[in-house]
């Protein structure tokens, strides 16, 4: 999976699962993401405590601990200074996160040299991002998902560093009546194209594509073209698609995930485009079973 990330150039955070098992190692972790993986892998959380007494992690960032309530299971947590035992790693590693962020970023490397607690948390902030975005940089975060335990600060992270459609390059595609290649923004006001990523049965809705939808706009109960039938759905409703509910959608946009309804035939990897401006986008390749 890492080397198909690389091949297609998704940028990606590492999330250290299951550390209040036995043998919970993060730091561990971390250096195999580099060593084995060749990433450059830069922790931007330490953990308090580790196995049974894993209680919670330093933000390197804001330079302050988050510790949670034993009772809410993670999903509650206070904020409170670092404690005493973790001053000394904390600032180390602090000052690893800063010196890898002024090493991307020319003009926080003079800082650096001249005083680093002179950068402030936007400016590593948006230097992160910038790295994270550029594959220079794979951020680390910890926790116990089971528990809940720190997994509002990796969703934290994955709004503050990872890539919105509006960062990544125009999707690129084909013409099938000319086989000219064509482009689409992610643009609303660009003609309508998605790619059809997953096929699923609900219990309560029948068969439902799912979609991510690179440009354009689908109102509910309108039309689309599959490029690879050359025919017509009608995607009768659209939903938009939680763990446990399917809230329904008057229409999605440019950026956004959802899944349709009422289709006849829609495969794993189809396009669905405008019926006036057809586009074949890159369909998945799906390695043969072993």
């Amino acid at each position: 999976n890492w080397r198909l990330a690389d091949n297609y150039k998704v940028a990606r955070m590492g999330f250290v699962n299951k550390m209040d098992r036995q043998g919970a190692d993060f730091l561990n972790v971390v250096k195999q993401v580099k060593e084995m993986l060749g990433s450059n892998a830069v922790p931007i959380v330490l953990p308090i405590g580790a196995e049974e007494d894993f209680k919670g992690v330093v933000d390197l960032i804001k330079n302050r601990a988050i510790i949670w309530d034993e009772a809410g299971q993670g999903a509650t947590f206070e904020v409170v200074p670092i404690p005493e035992d973790m001053k000394d790693e904390g600032m180390e590693y602090r000052e690893k996160l800063v010196e890898a962020v002024a090493d991307y970023d020319e003009t926080l490397m003079e800082k650096f040299f001249e005083d680093p607690d002179s950068i402030t948390e936007e400016e590593i902030n948006a230097a992160l991002r910038a790295a994270t975005i550029d594959l220079s940089i794979i951020p680390m975060t910890c926790g116990s998902s089971f528990k809940n335990k720190g997994v509002q600060f990796m969703l934290d992270a994955v709004c503050k560093y990872l890539p919105s459609p509006l960062d990544k390059d125009d999707i690129k595609g084909t013409d099938p009546r000319t086989d000219v290649d064509i482009v689409r923004k992610p643009d609303v006001k660009e003609p309508f194209a998605a790619l059809a990523f997953k096929i699923a049965t609900d219990p309560f809705v029948g068969r439902l594509a799912f979609f991510r939808a690179y440009s354009g706009r689908l109102d509910a109960g309108s039309y689309v073209l599959n490029t690879r039938s050359g025919n017509k759905e009608r995607i009768s409703r659209i939903y938009q698609m939680h763990a446990n509910k399917q809230n329904p959608v008057e229409y999605i946009e440019a950026g956004d995930i959802g899944a349709a309804v009422g289709f006849k035939d829609i495969k794993t990897g189809d396009t669905l485009s405008d019926e006036k401006n057809p586009i074949v986008l890159e369909s998945m390749i799906f390695p043969d079973p072993v």
